[in-house]
């Protein structure tokens, strides 16, 4: 098969897709047990965001320790490592009954989450994928995981009314381990240029950590973690709390939103949907423009939305429009800049390259979840914590600018 003729959609992207999106769908659904878990031990706010931040902040450590894993011993080794991490974690929160409990056990699932997460997937995805279709399957790939984001919140809502908050993370521990039924469809190969795969990881990472542009990456991608993680965490407690009043006749209720708590979860679920469609076209664009120019554009659309959101009344209709104009900005940065870390350093290493990269999202994630945690117990609110979004977005819009984009050449190794 010439890699003219090679299709988008492998047997590798399919399995990978499956995986990212059980393992977002319960990660994104976190946010709608702040509620029911706070209420029931009588905790600050504070105390299980930590877990989540926590959570995050470990997934971030774990990203590039689990990329190593998967380029030494095999994708599928790490991936089941992680499934088996963030299964084992969820369960022994279900039997935590304090805040310390809670904290220390999201770490394995943070661990979890890596080994089936981004920095894994996308650099098997990557691999396996045609030059001329890469930016377009890291696009699809990445919008799987906001397809569980579409319906892992509302899943969780619809499974608190039935069972406690314990058993629904017994569920979801379950359903990531099923995900692991998919695995004997990864199958990676190797593509990469010869000079490549004889270097070693330590001479890539010391290049790339010489290296401006992946410095300026490093920093931009600080601002996506932490919006995402803050909004996912935080939004639909923010929602339940904040937004005026849903009316009873109109076409919320006629589809069974009553509820401000249904609407927050709600929320999550829009701007999983609408970054489906972002993700993909972000990965489109990327197979045809500038990469950083298209990053920087990202973060600049997300800050506009975040300021004018706060600045406006906050009500049922401006939470679904800025739902959907967030989602569609989404994830949308990861594709292209994973993509962006695979076209300067090479396919070799990506995993491990991109897991330090996310290293920072995750940095970004801890703090977006904290401080929105701690500034609401603080402050009595979350507005704070949203215009400290706004600056870093802007930030991140900036420090792409001056990215060079432009392939880093392999050391020829000694005869």
């Amino acid at each position: 098969m010439t890699t003219a003729r090679a299709p988008i959609v492998t047997p590798v992207l399919v399995a990978g897709c499956l995986i990212l999106m059980v393992g977002f769908a319960v990660r994104a659904s976190f946010g709608v047990f702040q509620i029911p878990i706070a209420q029931e031990f009588g905790w600050l706010r504070a105390e299980f965001s930590m877990a989540i931040a926590i959570q995050n902040l470990a997934w971030g450590i774990g990203q590039p320790l689990f990329g190593a894993i998967a380029e030494r011993f095999g994708d599928r080794r790490a991936i089941v490592a992680g499934a088996l991490l963030y299964a084992l974690g969820l369960v022994l929160s279900a039997y935590a009954i304090t805040p310390g409990e809670h904290q220390l056990l999201a770490i394995l699932v943070g661990f979890g989450i890596a080994g089936t997460g981004f920095g894994v997937i996308l650099a098997v995805v990557g691999r396996a994928a045609a030059p001329r279709h890469r930016s377009m399957a890291l696009g699809i790939a990445t919008a799987a995981g906001s397809a569980g984001q579409v319906f892992g919140p509302p899943a969780a809502e619809i499974l608190l009314a039935f069972f406690p908050w314990q058993s629904v993370f017994i569920i979801f521990a379950g359903a990531v381990l099923a995900s692991l039924l998919v695995l004997p469809m990864i199958r990676s190969p190797q593509v990469a240029t010869r000079a490549e795969l004889e270097e070693s990881l330590g001479t890539v990472v010391t290049r790339a950590f010489r290296d401006p542009s992946f410095a300026l990456i490093f920093i931009g991608f600080f601002s996506c973690g932490y919006q995402l993680a803050f909004i996912t965490a935080h939004f639909p407690a923010f929602v339940t709390e904040l937004c005026g009043p849903i009316d009873p006749n109109g076409m919320l209720a006629g589809i069974g939103i009553t509820t401000t708590s249904a609407l927050g979860a709600a929320a999550i679920a829009v701007i999983g949907l609408a970054n489906i469609v972002g993700t993909i076209a972000a990965g489109w664009a990327g197979n045809y423009w500038s990469r950083k120019y298209l990053l920087a554009g990202i973060y600049t659309g997300r800050t506009i939305a975040a300021a004018v959101f706060i600045l406006m009344p906050i009500t049922p209709a401006s939470v679904l429009v800025f739902s959907a104009v967030m989602g569609a900005l989404w994830l949308a940065t990861v594709p292209l800049t994973s993509g962006l870390v695979a076209h300067i350093f090479g396919l070799r290493y990506m995993g491990t390259l991109y897991g330090f990269v996310f290293l920072s999202h995750q940095i970004g994630g801890f703090l977006g979840v904290w401080l929105g945690g701690v500034l609401y117990d603080a402050t009595g609110g979350y507005m704070l914590v949203w215009w400290v979004g706004v600056g870093v977005g802007a930030l991140s819009a900036i420090v792409h600018l001056p990215v060079r984009e432009a392939p880093h050449p392999a050391t020829p190794v000694a005869a």
